[in-house]
Order: C-alpha cells, then structure tokens, then sequence
C-alpha cells in the first residue's frame, strides 16, 4: 500500500491534541456512564461544598462554562484558528478577480441542496432520541452521553472520516466544507429535549453560531467558494488538517481496487 507522510503543521497538531482530549473526556463518561448512571447524574447535579458552604457549583457549570466560551470564540473568529472556519472573514478573502458569476451560483445552488439534505437527515435521526426521551424509554443521562458523543465525533470527521462530505456534501475538504461551523449546533441537538436553563442555552447559542455562519454564507457566497477564493486552494492552505483523512481514502480506494483486480 501506498504510504503518505504527516506533515505536523501546527494547525494539525492542535486538531490532535484536541482530539486526544475529547477522545479521553469521552472516555471517563463512557465508563461512569456503563458502570454507574446514577452516579454520572449525580456528578452533574450536586454541588461542591468546602466545608459546609454551598457555592451551588456543579460539574455541569464548568462543562456548560467552557462549551459556551468555545461557541462564543466561534463567533469572531481569530487567526489561532483554522481557515475551515475563517474563510467567511473579509480579511482572509484572496478575490480571483476573474471568477465566473453563474458558476458562483450553481455552486451555491448545489451547496445550499446538499446542506438541506444534511439539516434533513440530521433532525429526523435525532428526532428518534427525542421520542425516545418524551417516552420515558431514554433519560437525561443517555441524551448527555449522545452529546458527548458528538463532541468526540466532531474531530473524528475533521481528522478521520467524514460521513458528510464523503456522502452528500462532496467537499474536498474541511477548508471548503459549506457546513463546517454547524458542529456546535449537531453537538448540543440532544440538549433541545431536556427542559433546563443549561441544557437549552447551549443548543439555542449554537443555533446563533449557526446563524451566523448562513448570514455570512447568504452575503459574501464567493468567500467559500474555490473558484473565488485563492485562499481555499490546497496550494495556499496552511493547516493541512485532511492528512489524515485523505491518506485513509487513499489506502480504501487501493484496498477496493486491488479487491477488484483480484476478482
């Protein structure tokens, strides 16, 4: 098989630091979630003491602190972050001058289609735990693991495997991705059945993120378009983050064609 060689841009190191991070968060709830249920409730509704005061801090505060600082961050985002995220930004945009309108257009046609699918496909699977939830078969702790769940597959399509792009939305990759920033929005959907304060301020934040991220898509389309934008080109791209991902559809793509000339 043919090899490929990781180059360790410091955009792709911090993607999998990250990803080891989620990867060991989802890890530890797994195993209270298997082991203990009960107690992985218990864990984010009772507070901390120190001594005998209350301060009425939880676990689920700290978690809901750092996703809202996270979702927050998305909202202007900076130059420590990816250009999967920034390219909406008027400072990052390379104009190709001599870009075709109509072509712009069938590709926002196109782009907007295949996102419907998306939104389409991915309300009617989780719809699926909300009448699950509404019915009493599945909990507020099942629906916290879904999430958390989520969280960790939100790198595993950036690093690994994407079934999206792969199947419907057909990007080359994250950079060029017409739906990068909805991960918050798909993360936190599960959130929108359990009827609290936390639960529902991190979904409707990350219905904000995702607003946002259409308004700049509905205004300045050429900004996310390879043929508009020389910023998108692999040539000028910095962060590298498809390594992985495509070096696996590499080895796939070999395995299925050797399988082929077997036959």
């Amino acid at each position: 098989m043919k090899k490929f060689n990781l180059e360790m841009t410091p955009m792709m190191l911090k993607y999998l630091v990250q990803f080891v991070i989620r990867l060991s968060l989802f890890g530890a709830v797994m195993v209270l979630y298997i082991t203990n249920k009960s107690l992985l409730m218990s864990l984010m509704t009772h507070s901390f003491r120190l001594g005998f005061i209350d301060y009425g801090v939880t676990i689920l505060h700290f978690l809901w602190l750092v996703f809202m600082i996270m979702m927050i961050r998305h909202l202007q985002p900076t130059s420590l972050m990816s250009m999967a995220l920034r390219k909406g930004q008027k400072e990052v945009f390379r104009s190709k001058g001599d870009f075709s309108q109509l072509s712009l257009l069938k590709f926002v046609q196109r782009q907007n289609y295949r996102a419907w699918i998306v939104l389409l496909v991915w309300l009617c699977f989780n719809t699926i735990f909300g009448i699950l939830y509404l019915f009493d078969i599945i909990d507020e702790a099942d629906l916290l693991m879904l999430s958390v769940f989520y969280f960790l597959s939100d790198y595993i399509c950036i690093i690994f495997f994407c079934p999206f792009q792969t199947f419907i939305m057909k990007n080359r990759c994250c950079v060029n991705c017409r739906i990068y920033d909805w991960g918050h929005f798909m993360m936190f959907t599960p959130m929108l059945f359990i009827r609290n304060f936390f639960s529902w301020s991190l979904f409707f934040t990350a219905l904000i993120v995702l607003i946002r991220w259409e308004i700049l898509y509905a205004k300045y389309p050429e900004r996310f378009w390879i043929g508009s934008n020389h910023s998108l080109e692999c040539k000028n791209c910095k962060d590298k983050t498809c390594q992985i991902k495509k070096g696996i559809a590499e080895q796939v793509k070999a395995v299925v064609s050797n399988d082929k000339t077997v036959e």
